[in-house]
């Protein structure tokens, strides 16, 4: 067996002895993002079974992990799993398992198993020069969520950004493999622009963005401007910020945006040049924002459009 990820990719790659597909090993779990116990357990499958998709895999077979308070009772894990159960039929995932303890914080989360032709992995060091950046979401999850706890976003923006996490990312992974794509990562923890430098570094390539073709939910730029804003994505723009350069140039509210640390985010993925219109075409909600370029490794030159 062999291992060729990057350090930072999203998911274990394990290729066995012979001529079969390689396997893909994940797992993620996370705390509530909205009140809906459901629609907690949708977001949380998807955000799990996305790791798999990044790496261009099918993901096929999960555990189940669930923790949950006693204060809150059997009929909101009930409707937990029975949101996660919906999300692994819609991906085709069998759930096979899982665990369940007492914890002081609902939690929730899958471990996924899946599988991907070898020669058709995506390792975050497989960008090339010249390929355009595609991502398939838009921004804004974290922000909103953040102005929804202090009862400060509208329930019209709050309810897009729901849908959006309740997307598997199988059309784009599906899309991606059809079009030629290289690499990809999925949009979560680190931010945009962390996820992306963790492809430039690993590609030992350079990075410019189009700052202002970025796309964001409603009500996102809002949430930024009243100081809704998550300690992880400050924290996210601290850990990337001496990789960006021109950064003056664009105000701190929409790098806090592009930072920010999403839940069952898009996929970036790194496409070849004469394959972007047939992937814009086939995706409605992804958009081009960049391109990987040679350079100083692991920089991300910001630019306005024109």
């Amino acid at each position: 067996m062999r291992g060729r990820t990057g350090a930072l990719d999203d998911a274990a790659l394990l290729e066995p002895e012979g001529d079969g597909p390689a396997m893909v090993y994940t797992i993620d779990v996370i705390t509530p993002i909205v009140d809906d116990p459901r629609a907690f357990g949708r977001i949380a499958a998807c955000n799990a079974i996305s790791d798999v998709y990044a790496m261009g895999g099918r993901p096929q077979v999960a555990l189940s992990f669930v923790g949950m308070p006693d204060s809150l009772g059997l009929d909101t894990l009930e409707a937990v799993l029975l949101g996660m159960a919906e999300k692994a039929h819609e991906a085709g995932v069998a759930v096979v398992g899982g665990h369940t303890i007492k914890d002081t914080e609902p939690k929730a989360g899958f471990a996924v198993i899946g599988s991907v032709a070898r020669d058709s992995v995506w390792t975050q060091t497989g960008a090339k020069a010249g390929q355009a950046i595609v991502l398939t979401k838009p921004l804004g999850t974290g922000v909103l969520a953040q102005a929804a706890k202090k009862g400060q976003a509208k329930e019209s923006h709050m309810a897009s950004a729901v849908q959006f996490m309740e997307m598997l990312n199988a059309d784009a992974c599906r899309v991606g493999q059809a079009h030629g794509v290289t690499a990809a990562t999925d949009v979560t923890g680190f931010g945009m622009l962390g996820h992306l430098s963790h492809i430039a570094n690993a590609s030992d390539l350079s990075v410019e963005l189009n700052v202002d073709s970025v796309p964001l939910l409603d009500g996102a730029a809002a949430a930024v401007s009243g100081g809704f804003v998550p300690g992880g994505s400050k924290r996210n723009l601290a850990y990337v910020r001496e990789q960006l350069r021109q950064h003056e140039n664009v105000d701190e509210a929409r790098l806090l945006l592009l930072a920010d640390a999403q839940t069952s985010g898009g996929l970036l993925m790194a496409v070849p040049p004469q394959e972007l219109e047939s992937v814009l075409s086939k995706l409605p909600n992804a958009k081009k924002i960049g391109s990987f370029v040679d350079g100083e490794t692991g920089t991300i030159k910001l630019s306005h459009q024109g």
